[in-house]
Parts: C-alpha cells; structure tokens; sequence
C-alpha cells in the first residue's frame, strides 16, 4: 500500500501544473538618442563620478554617508525583511516535520466489576511520543506562483534599497554644492558690504567738512544697509544647508568642514548612455519591474484557489500506559491520512481575489511603463539644464566683467567730478546682484551633472553599494537560493 501511495504521489507531481500567465518582459518602444544628447560625452557611467570634483571633502562626506545614513539602514533591514518573508512562502513546498510528547493521569468513575478485577487501573496513566508530517501537495502550482511572488519582492525591495543609495549620493554631492555656493555668496555680500562701509564713512567724513550734502550720506548708507540685509538671509540659508547634511552623513546638526570652493572645483564629463539602457541601469526602473513580476505571479495563485487542497499528514511514534516501557514492548504506533478540500459555492470569494490580482497586475504594467516615460524625461531634462546653464554661466561671467568695468569707470568720473554719485550708485546696486548670481549659478552647473549621473545611473551605484559595508544577504548577491517554479 505504501508503494502504491509514493506511486501516485510521484505521478501527481509529474503533473503538476502551474496557474496563471508566465512573466514576459512588455514590449516598450525607447527612442535611439537622448533628446539633448552632448557630443562630448564619456563613458563615465559606471566610476565614481563625485571622484571628478578633485575635492577630497567631498569624497570622504559621501563615504561617511553611505556607511552611517539612517535610511540605507532602513533599506537594508527591509530587504532582510523581504528574504525572510520569501523562504517563509517558500517552506510551504517542503512537508513539515514536528514532534510531540504528552503525559496524562486520569481517575474516572469505576464499573461494577472493577472489583472482581485485581489491580484495576484506576487512576490509569498514558504516555505518547511520536514524530509528526503534513504536506500539501502543489498540484495547481499556487505555493510555487506565491513563491515567484515573494522572490520578486525580495528583489524590488533590493532595487529600492540601490535606489536609496542612488538618491543619498546625489543629495549630497548636492547639499555640499549648494553649500560651497552659499559660502560664495556670503564672501561677496561681505567684501561688498566692507567696500559700502568704506563709501559710507567717506562721505560721512565728507559731509561734516562741507564737501557732499546728506543725500550722499543717505544713498551710501542705503547702500550699506542692503548688502547688510542679505548677509543674515545667507548664514540663515548656510545653517539648514549644514544641519540636512549632517542628518545625511548620520550625524547631529553641526558645522561642516569645507574642501575646495565653487570656483576651484572641477566640472565632471557627461556620462554617455542611451535611453534602452536605463532599463537596466536605474534601479528604480528595476524595481517597478519587479513589481511586475510579482504582481503577474498573484494571478496564478489566486486561479489555483478554484481547485482542490490536497495535504498529507502522519505520525510515527510510541504510546503506552508504562514510562518505563513507552520505547520497548508494543508502544509502537503509526497513523496517516490524506484529505482533499476544494471549493463548491463561493459566491465571488475567489473570483474576486483573481479579479483583484489581475487589476494590481495591471495597474504594476502601467506603473512600469509611466516609470520608464519619467526616466526618460529626467534625463533629457538634467541634459538641457547642464547645457542652458553652461550658457547661462558663459553670460553671467561677461555680465559681472562688463559692470566691474563700469563700476570703476562711474567711481572714476566721479572722483574727477564728471558725474553725480547716483551713477555710481546705479553700477553698484547692478554689481551685487551679478556677483551673487555668478556663484548661485556655478553651484548650479555642479548640481545639474550631479542630476545627469542620478537621472542615468549607472554601474557606480554598484560601487556606492560597496562602500556601505552592509549589503543585505539577498538573491541579488546568490545568498538566497531562487525559488522552486
């Protein structure tokens, strides 16, 4: 009889089948070049871009980040998470195997014989041990669709994990930029706000011996007070700068150490890439396609709902009235079964799972393919902004040039009496702005290549990845073997 059980379940499992459509990667129509493709694109992609920069401050503050930022670590344990939840799924492929001892001591209430009977056993004692199976057999493949499920997770949860690295190096480099622009700005506001004090002190010097009126005063000390006035607004801006990155690095708010400034940093080339490549390349795309995967693998499940659970059990072990002879003598026992439960009358109880699971698979396609539409776009959008804003600095550096020049020749007229001082007034009002703009939009140009290496990704978030020192145990790195399907 056993024979013929391991026969037929041989033979079932031969058969099994698996529910559900099978995964295809969807047909997605990429366009050749990038929209604002450069010509003088390198093939950067996959190195350390922030090496670029030659500033080692950087350098070490994005290290620091990726070894003790709080939200890699959250990414981590939720990948951790995922796996655990995977080989969970999983273990419902493999029959489960317990064990079980119990002792029991009963007095019941005697019959009318017992008398006759010499040491009746009353209180009468029982003793069991025994080793226990269940198996659920997975004809219709819905544990294995589960487990394809789960595994799919693990990855996106994986990819999620990458993506955060992605973001953190970005939001750093850009922090810092932000910051060496900041402290640019501050350098000038200052510088301008001594040269204005120096204006105001003369004519005030001027006005006592009779040489100017107070409308000199007055407009230079106007002046002064306008410079002054954006000096606060910038330290202001510098202190919340330095407090986000000191939470990005894994440390309490405070000061910052500074490497190079905004104009001794060096440009980074423009990756080169094409926008069919994105598709392995950006882990957020990875991860809405996981999704996918995982949300096609839910329609196989719930479909094996319409059909039988068929399940195993056993047990093999000793019982006996005796502790001292529970493993000897006829204590031996052995029990199994089988059972199969299926539906009849579910009035939409499964049908409304495959429906749900066919409607999540859906909205997971048009999840993928608007990611793929976005990453497209930021590409194009981080390329046009590095270009523009190359443009843009080109004409910000003339700007500043052309009204220095005029600043120096209206200070000259004046002195030499051929002017009145609201000439020299309007070159300088004109002059503060521009020079702010200039290391505004510097720190700007830094951040857009910064925007260029995020929107394209690349082989350097696999090198960010190792320089946090914590990549989770996942089937991305063979730790984790694949499931059963």
């Amino acid at each position: 009889m056993m024979r013929s059980l391991a026969a037929t379940l041989t033979a079932a499992l031969v058969s099994a089948c698996t529910l559900g459509p099978d995964y295809k990667r969807p047909q997605i129509t990429a366009p050749a070049t990038f929209q604002y493709e450069t010509k003088d694109a390198a093939a950067t992609a996959d190195t350390p871009w922030w090496q670029q920069f030659q500033d080692p401050v950087l350098e070490q503050l994005i290290d620091e980040a990726l070894k003790h930022n709080t939200n890699v670590q959250i990414a981590a344990a939720n990948v951790e998470q995922a796996a655990a939840l995977m080989l969970q799924t999983r273990s419902q492929l493999f029959p489960i195997v317990g064990y079980g001892a119990g002792a029991q001591r009963e007095r019941t209430r005697e019959p009318a014989f017992a008398s006759l009977i010499p040491n009746y056993p009353n209180p009468a004692s029982a003793y069991q041990a025994a080793l226990q199976a269940s198996w659920e057999i997975d004809l219709w493949g819905r544990i294995r669709r589960q487990s394809e499920s789960a595994y799919a997770n693990v990855l996106a949860t994986d990819e999620a994990r990458r993506g955060v690295i992605l973001s953190l190096v970005a939001q750093v480099a850009n922090s810092y930029l932000q910051l060496r622009g900041l402290d640019a700005q501050l350098d000038v506001a200052k510088k301008t706000l001594q040269t204005y004090k120096e204006s105001v002190d003369l004519f005030t010097l001027q006005f006592q011996y009779g040489q100017v009126s107070m409308m000199n005063v007055a407009q230079a000390q106007s002046q002064y007070e306008t410079a002054a006035a954006q000096i606060p607004l910038i330290e202001s801006q510098i202190a919340q700068t330095q407090s986000s990155l000191a939470v990005l690095i894994g440390r309490d708010p405070g000061p910052i150490v500074r490497g190079k400034s905004v104009y001794d940093l060096q440009l980074p080339q423009v990756p080169a890439g094409v926008p069919s490549a994105l598709l392995a390349r950006r882990p957020d795309l990875n991860q809405a396609e996981q999704q996918l995967v995982a949300a096609n693998a839910q329609i196989g499940a719930a479909k094996a709902l319409y059909f039988p659970t068929i399940s195993l059990t056993g047990a093999f072990g000793n019982a006996s009235a005796d502790l001292s002879k529970l493993f000897s003598g006829p204590a031996r026992v052995w029990s199994y079964a089988g059972s199969v439960v299926g539906p009849i009358f579910t009035f939409g109880a499964v049908s409304g799972q495959v429906a749900q699971a066919e409607a999540a698979q859906n909205a997971a396609l048009l999840n993928y393919q608007l990611s793929i539409r976005n990453a497209f776009a930021d590409v194009d959008n981080a390329l046009i902004a590095n270009q523009k804003l190359k443009q843009q600095l080109d004409a910000q550096v003339k700007l500043v040039a052309a009204l220095q020049q005029y600043n120096e020749l209206a200070r000259l007229q004046y002195d030499g009496g051929y002017t009145s001082y609201s000439t020299v007034l309007q070159a300088e009002q004109a002059l503060f702005p521009a020079e702010l703009n200039l290391a505004s939009i510097r720190a700007q140009l830094f951040a857009s290549a910064v925007n260029i290496y995020k929107a394209m990704g690349g082989g350097w978030v696999g090198q960010a990845d190792q320089l946090t020192g914590s990549t989770p145990a996942t089937p991305a790195t063979n730790a984790l073997p694949p499931p059963l399907f």
